[in-house]
């Protein structure tokens, strides 16, 4: 099958830069739009079924959305008995399995400790591809960037909590195994973005993980009650904001080394937070929100600097 946009706009470098820092950037504002959400839909703190439902809602229909816009363009029927079942492994591992993970440690860790944890997820990626791909080594380079990445997410979070160094399992733990689940995930869809379509891929794989969260959440006790337009609107803006980030992460995991896209996750926590700041009325002007920028950048230009011999 042939790709929304072309595959050389893709491998340019500089565009594969901005793709991925566009992603990011609407995955760190979900963290206001979600934290919105359970408001309006008047989900509680310690109601975890009530929120896999809100997530596997936004996940199906931005599936359910990608997949209407291709159907538009091209035939999205033509897959393989393998196929299928690709996509849907696909899907319940880095969607529904790394969501349930993620929710549970969450219930049982602070913010701060759960955003840093998160961040260890770039690091499995870097490390799982130097295994994995030839030309994709771990060098000192992506070393020293993660490092600087990872040391930014930390002090984005600095005066958010307390941050002490004991560490949970049910909490700390599950939160490093949804980075882990969503790493070897994403390299998996690496795997099968090179026979199928990366955008039809990942609105399958959305879909079928959505439904996951969706069932599970509902079988767990979960419920979710719309409460006027509000509603509908921040889910939209979920759902749109997932079937674009997710459908263009792919298309540039498909042309782009992971060691050179991944480190752009250490931009999510810190957009997150400035976002939040400025939609929530959290106060913006605080020295750690420079500091964590030039840090992760940093970190994203070390990792992608070529040696020279």
């Amino acid at each position: 099958m042939e790709t929304v946009l072309p595959a050389p706009l893709f491998a340019r470098k500089n565009a594969a830069f901005a793709g991925a820092a566009f992603c990011c950037l609407l995955w760190g504002s979900a963290y206001p739009a979600i934290k919105s959400g359970y408001e309006i839909f008047q989900i509680a703190t310690d109601d975890i079924a009530s929120k896999v439902v809100f997530a596997g809602y936004r996940f199906l229909f931005a599936g359910l959305l990608l997949l209407f816009m291709l159907m538009q363009r091209r035939p999205i029927g033509r897959l393989s008995p393998r196929q299928c079942g690709q996509v849907a492994l696909l899907g319940v591992t880095q969607t529904s399995l790394q969501y349930v993970f993620f929710y549970v440690g969450l219930a049982f860790t602070t913010g701060v400790k759960g955003s840093i944890m998160n961040a260890t997820g770039t690091f499995f990626s870097v490390l799982l591809a130097h295994f994995i791909y030839q030309n994709d080594r771990l060098s000192h380079n992506k070393a020293l960037g993660c490092a600087l990445g990872f040391a930014g997410v930390m002090v984005v979070n600095l005066s958010s909590g307390s941050l002490d160094f004991s560490f949970s399992l049910m909490g700390d733990g599950s939160v490093v195994m949804a980075a882990f689940i969503l790493s070897a995930a994403t390299l998996y869809g690496k795997r099968i973005s090179q026979t199928l379509d990366p955008m039809v891929m990942t609105g399958y794989q959305l879909a079928f993980g959505g439904l996951m969260l969706t069932l599970g959440g509902y079988v767990s006790g979960g419920t979710l009650t719309v409460h006027g337009l509000s509603s509908v609107l921040i889910l939209g803006y979920l759902t749109l904001l997932s079937s674009v980030a997710f459908a263009l992460w792919s298309v540039l995991l498909k042309y782009n080394r992971v060691g050179m896209i991944a480190p752009f996750n250490f931009l999510i926590p810190v957009s997150g937070a400035l976002l939040s700041a400025i939609f929530l009325g959290e106060n913006i002007f605080e020295w750690k929100y420079v500091i964590a920028l030039v840090l992760v950048c940093s970190g994203i230009w070390w990792v992608n600097k070529v040696a020279r011999r």
